[in-house]
């Protein structure tokens, strides 16, 4: 046929074509679903007949260089690998075998077996298996490949937990870990979620990496220590580290050999650390000194050292401790806007993300050198207090030192003697709140104290996991022992909820007290919680210190001097159990039907030198009116008699006008009894 014929050039042209086969139309059509993303790359179709070929094809597509026997291979190197990593604890040799194997497209099998052998081992193996996939992300391992092991290890937790019964806990901790550590991006948990059958392990392990672990307040550090630390670090020994690199580069400028002993330390959860003491130093030091930090802490964020969750988390870390840092630098918190609006304008810290400032504080002005001084004197009253127990001694010795009983002076030492007493037993702690007690400060100046303990809580916490405790504790025992009021507390928690998050340790800690203060019988529970007795010494049963209020009454009702009995009362250390005292001289006046008031005139006197406070008065005359039938059975007008001696102690200014004596369940005293008697 002529090539210029019609006819002949339609057969050419349709010749070539051919129409493709429906496993090669749905092939192209699964490819490039993938690859845009409408299917999971995980999505398990299966296929028969022709169109087994297919899959196969795709697989060749993805790893076109390994065949199903280079893999078998790689299982059993694999494993060899791993037995010699945690007989050797050698991370650059095992990182150097993975690479030798060259077939980077299996490494998920890697990552799923290294944490399946450490889950059925020591927690020495689990730490070894965190630090390395952290070692080898993105340098030997590739991101892709860290998510889809650890996808295949949540798809096998069932299978796991035939041979390790608490597997779900354990690889729980292995995601948390590994969203920490930044080698898992936290959408993990949401992505995975959805590929897991309903009910299975693997949706456990989701749930409880989020809920147990990644929700709760410092996880970063409670995940640390699961294991025992990365090389056994502790905290203190990881900041003394990191002063020391900073330290190292001011005084030598080389931001490469600070960033690499930043990488060598291993504990990118605890960045924000560096983060914070850059920043106080900067504040500290001024001058050229900032504009180091500043550089080191933008190359930082701009080359991948410090992520943007741990910069926000430090700044947001030294705005919360700021008002602190002014009592070294009173400037500070205006260098430290300074240091926020350069880094803002600069483009490496997002400024939106971080905590409000807040406004500059009302405090007194103190001279710097004097405040310093304070501090020193300070830990020295604290300590020898400890050593001691002389109460009179410390309080006279603090009395020296702040003659003019300045509020941020008393507020500094409530501090110290708190935080100090924490780091100790609960003897010192027992001791901490008897001196507080005895100091009789204005509760405003202890208020003070207690506002620098909450915004330096979630310092203190890294080196106190029982702070929360500890805090609630001392809150609660300040309002048990009248050195603060309820509604102190209450001002405390509004004033600390405007500039703390509601998960911080101080917050927690003030929900902490005001749930052990609204238990039945508070006030015993916290007198015991340390012990007791309020001089170091072994703490008092509560039958102990009722027999001790009867012997000193009965003494004092035998011809005692009103002062000796006064100073028995005040040191007994528990002006919160002083309404035993007046229940107890109150039983006793009745018994003797009014024919001997003496004990009347003892309480008239601890009223009026404050020694006990018009709620413990009116604690006391409500514990004799709820055991009034009882007395009645000796003494048949001890109701009348009780309605007698509310209305003088309301006259005495003793009892709010408002007092009634009548329980539900008793009938009302008649009228004109009380006034008749």
């Amino acid at each position: 046929m002529e090539s210029g014929s019609p006819k002949g050039s339609v057969a050419r042209a349709h010749a070539p074509i051919k129409c493709p086969s429906a496993a090669e139309v749905i092939k192209t059509v699964f490819i490039l679903a993938k690859f845009l993303g409408a299917i999971d790359l995980r999505f398990p179709l299966r296929f028969y007949g022709s169109e087994r070929k297919m899959v196969q094809d795709v697989d060749q597509l993805r790893t076109p260089s390994v065949s199903s026997q280079e893999f078998i291979d790689f299982k059993r190197k694999a494993t060899t690998i791993v037995e010699e990593y945690f007989s050797t604890d050698d991370v650059a040799a095992t990182a150097n075998e993975l690479r030798e194997l060259r077939v980077p497209c299996y490494h998920y099998y890697f990552v799923k077996k290294l944490v399946s052998v450490a889950m059925d081992r020591h927690d020495r193996e689990k730490e070894m298996a965190a630090v390395l996939l952290s070692s080898l992300y993105n340098d030997v391992i590739d991101r892709p490949q860290v998510y889809k092991g650890f996808c295949k290890l949540t798809e096998s937790c069932d299978d796991l937990s035939v041979d390790t019964p608490d597997a779900v806990d354990i690889l729980a901790v292995f995601v948390a870990r590994a969203i920490i550590d930044d080698i898992l991006p936290p959408a993990f948990l949401a992505k995975q979620l959805p590929c897991l059958p309903d009910g299975c392990k693997g949706a456990e392990v989701i749930h409880r990496a989020d809920k147990s672990y990644l929700s709760v307040p410092h996880h970063g550090e409670i995940i640390l220590q699961r294991w025992g630390g990365i090389k056994n670090i502790t905290v203190e020994e990881a900041k003394a580290k990191i002063v020391d690199i900073l330290e190292e580069y001011l005084a030598a400028g080389d931001t490469a050999e600070a960033f690499r002993c930043i990488r060598d330390l291993k504990i990118p959860f605890f960045h924000h650390d560096v983060v914070k003491r850059a920043v106080v130093l900067a504040i500290e030091r001024g001058g050229a000194a900032e504009g180091h930090i500043l550089d080191f802490l933008k190359s930082a964020s701009r080359e991948g050292v410090i992520n943007e969750s741990q910069m926000i988390k430090g700044f947001n870390r030294m705005i919360d401790s700021v008002d602190d840092l002014t009592l070294d630098v009173p400037n500070a918190r205006c260098l430290l806007k300074s240091i926020i609006l350069k880094a803002s304008s600069e483009g490496w810290l997002c400024a939106s993300s971080l905590k409000p400032l807040g406004p500059e504080p009302k405090k007194a002005v103190e001279d710097d050198a004097a405040v310093k001084k304070l501090k020193a004197k300070a830990v020295s009253i604290i300590q020898e207090y400890f050593l001691t127990g002389d109460i009179i001694e410390s309080v006279s010795r603090l009395e020296a030192e702040n003659r003019s009983c300045s509020p941020s002076v008393n507020a500094i030492f409530v501090k110290k003697l708190i935080i100090a007493a924490m780091d100790r037993k609960n003897r010192e702690k027992e001791m901490a709140s008897v001196l507080l007690c005895s100091l009789c400060m204005p509760p405003e100046h202890v208020v003070a104290g207690f506002h620098l303990l909450i915004d330096a809580a979630e310092d203190a916490a890294l080196d106190n996991p029982a702070i929360v405790e500890d805090l609630a504790m001392f809150f609660a025992r300040s309002v048990v022992d009248e050195v603060i009021a309820p509604s102190d507390l209450e001002a405390m928690e509004e004033e600390a909820s405007r500039r703390k998050a509601a998960g911080s340790p101080g917050m927690l800690a003030l929900r902490n007290a005001h749930a052990l203060l609204g238990a039945k019988l508070s006030a015993e529970r916290i007198l015991r919680c340390w012990g007791g007795g309020g001089t170091g010494k072994a703490g008092w049963e509560l039958s102990e210190v009722k027999e001790k209020v009867s012997k000193l009454l009965q003494e004092y009702d035998c011809g005692g001097g009103v002062r000796e009995a006064c100073r028995c009362i005040k040191e007994l250390g528990m002006p919160f159990f002083h309404h035993e005292v007046v229940k107890k001289a109150l039983v006793s006046i009745i018994e003797k039907r009014g024919k001997d008031e003496r004990l009347w005139g003892l309480l008239d006197e601890c009223y009026g030198r404050g020694l006990i406070t018009p709620n413990q008065m009116t604690k006391g005359f409500e514990r004799v009116a709820d055991c009034v039938d009882d007395l009645a059975l000796d003494v048949p007008d001890a109701r009348e008699q009780l309605s007698c001696y509310v209305e003088r102690a309301k006259k005495g200014g003793w009892l709010d006008a408002s007092f009634s004596i009548t329980r539900p369940g008793q009938a009302p005293v008649p009228d004109g009894i009380a006034a008749s008697s």
